[in-house]
């Protein structure tokens, strides 16, 4: 199939350090194309991939020029695929409620992945806006505010079963690995470690907009032994970082959608201590791949009963489960039910003339 994708442009794909939706983007066109489809992929130009690039925008906007307007940038992805539109047998979107208008007008089938949370104000009227437009949910929580949409399937994220080696060592820390936000629990990841007398890594970027966080409410816990902060990783550094831990802490305080950073974990054969919150229970199973608990106390008594968990294991289940190849043949499964019903409403259309 000739098949196009439409990236976001924050951050390359895949991106250079941190990025989540960009890099679930590189994997999935990798692996269509292994599978024989001619993809292309539309996203910044330092974008590497397998497939076809359609440059739109010189380089990802979060590392690029500054004072880049993201608004000119998204005109021009629009533009470059509305130009070649009939290029492909399917279009595959990833930047949220963006292209739906163009998209819905072009005559060429489409469906939308939504990467971020949707119980937000307002998203109830977009969707009723546009009842033809088919969409994929990362997880059957995160779609449960929209029921009026048309989900036509939820498929999870995977990555590459070659991307990260899996260490079946016991860890000697633990680690946070995700953006310094509130909701992300950074804080309750150091209450945790010094309950459990444990030492916590955390890699993580600081977002523009939660700098004043970070330094009032993270900075002045940050000392250097106990609790030490190493900043972003790639993907190169990342394999060590998460190989080497005890445990990844996931103790989020609102409703992931997915949380790319637990099966990267389980990647390593490194199993999860999460919060009851979003995904975590379609992701996660407890006392195989991890726990999940409900509070702080329940975190450091599974840091307690880590020795329980089998490494092996943990990585076989993201073997069996969380695998680039098992998405993209999910993926493929779609485009082809979308194809085929686009072709029977034109053959319906011609018999009534």
């Amino acid at each position: 199939m000739r098949i196009a994708q439409l990236a976001p442009l924050a951050e390359s794909d895949p991106p250079k350090l941190y990025g989540g939706t960009e890099r679930v983007v590189a994997w999935l066109v990798d692996e269509l194309v292994d599978l024989g489809h001619d993809v292309t992929l539309f996203a910044s130009g330092d974008s590497r991939t397998r497939g076809k690039l359609h440059p739109v925008w010189p380089r990802a906007l979060r590392l690029g020029r500054k004072g880049a307007d993201p608004n000119a940038a998204c005109a021009m992805l629009l533009e470059a695929i509305a130009r070649r539109a009939n290029d492909f047998d399917v279009i595959h979107a990833h930047i949220d409620w963006l292209p739906l208008p163009l998209l819905s007008r072009l005559g060429v089938p489409f469906l939308t992945t939504m990467h971020g949370r949707l119980d937000l104000p307002g998203l109830p009227d977009v969707v009723r806006q546009f009842p033809e437009a088919s969409f994929v949910s990362i997880s059957d929580h995160q779609r449960l505010p929209l029921p009026d949409a048309k989900w036509i399937g939820t498929i999870q994220h995977g990555l590459s079963s070659e991307l990260l080696d899996p260490s079946y060592e016991e860890g000697s820390y633990l680690a946070f690995l995700g953006r310094l936000t509130e909701d992300k629990g950074p804080e309750d990841a150091i209450r945790i470690a010094h309950a459990a007398r444990m030492p916590l890594r955390i890699a993580a970027k600081i977002p523009r907009a939660e700098t004043a966080y970070f330094r009032k409410h993270l900075a002045p816990r940050i000392d250097g032994e106990m609790i030490q902060l190493i900043g972003e990783v790639d993907d190169v550094k990342k394999q060590s970082f998460l190989g080497g831990a005890a445990a990844l802490l996931f103790p989020i305080a609102w409703p992931e959608p997915f949380g790319l950073v637990m099966i990267e974990a389980m990647a390593c054969g490194t199993p999860v201590i999460a919060y009851r919150s979003g995904s975590v229970p379609e992701v996660i199973e407890h006392g195989l791949t991890g726990f999940i608990v409900e509070n702080e106390e329940q975190a450091v008594k599974a840091v307690g009963e880590l020795g329980k968990l089998d490494r092996r294991r943990v990585r076989a289940r993201f073997e069996e489960r969380f695998t680039a190849y098992r998405m993209a043949r999910q993926y493929e499964d779609q485009y082809r039910k979308l194809a085929a019903a686009a072709a029977r409403k034109v053959n319906t259309q011609m018999s009534e003339r």
